[in-house]
């Protein structure tokens, strides 16, 4: 049997991303769409598939897909939370007024830059 790279789609009606593996979903981010504003509420990844870093996989496409879509992302569940701390890159996409609550560095945090600027 041919094994096919995982990939990532979100399904909007069951409002979340999916991973499929060979055709079958191996987990999934569920989220909630506010707007232009996109919280991340839980993340599962199917334990036949687990230590394979397709939950890593899967939300980076979240993330991506959030980012092309213009997206300001909300993340409240842990697994989503923790890798854009991991991931620094994907920082941007938290409001810098929301990044507090999520207990993820402001950008002068992370760059160690003095300079601030007030946001209203």
């Amino acid at each position: 049997m041919e094994h096919t790279e995982p990939r990532v789609a979100d399904n909007p009606e069951a409002r979340r991303f999916e991973i499929t593996v060979d055709g079958k979903v191996a987990g999934f981010a569920e989220y909630r769409r506010h707007g232009s504003r996109i919280s991340f509420i839980h993340t599962e990844v199917d334990p036949a598939y687990e230590g394979r870093g397709l939950g890593s996989a899967l939300v980076r496409g979240a993330l991506d897909a959030s980012r092309a879509a213009g997206l300001s992302v909300m993340p409240y569940c842990p697994f989503v939370r923790d890798y854009i701390a991991r991931h620094p890159g994907y920082l941007d996409l938290v409001p810098p007024d929301r990044r507090d609550r999520f207990s993820l560095p402001t950008e002068d945090e992370r760059t160690g830059d003095s300079a601030t600027g007030l946001s209203g």
